[in-house]
């Protein structure tokens, strides 16, 4: 995922994919270590996911990002 698409999500979500991520590099770890994974590189890539979203979250505690508005809703009205 790019940076931009995770800045997108609020704190609750971001704090859900960490903890995704972080399950699938464990998964990626194991898989590794026996000789199962089939592209080393997705260890790389899953590594960087995980230390772009702690980096969103960092900047938002910090003050530096903000964290994105839901948008509402547009409806007729009558």
């Amino acid at each position: 995922m790019k940076a931009k698409q995770f800045a997108e999500l609020n704190n609750e979500e971001l704090a859900g994919k960490l903890v995704e991520l972080k399950q699938n590099l464990f998964n990626l770890r194991f898989k590794h270590a026996v000789n199962q994974l089939d592209n080393p590189n997705e260890l790389v890539v899953c590594r960087r996911d995980i230390a772009r979203v702690q980096t969103i979250i960092r900047q938002r505690e910090l003050g530096i990002a903000a964290e994105p508005v839901a948008q509402a809703k547009k409806g007729r009205r009558r």
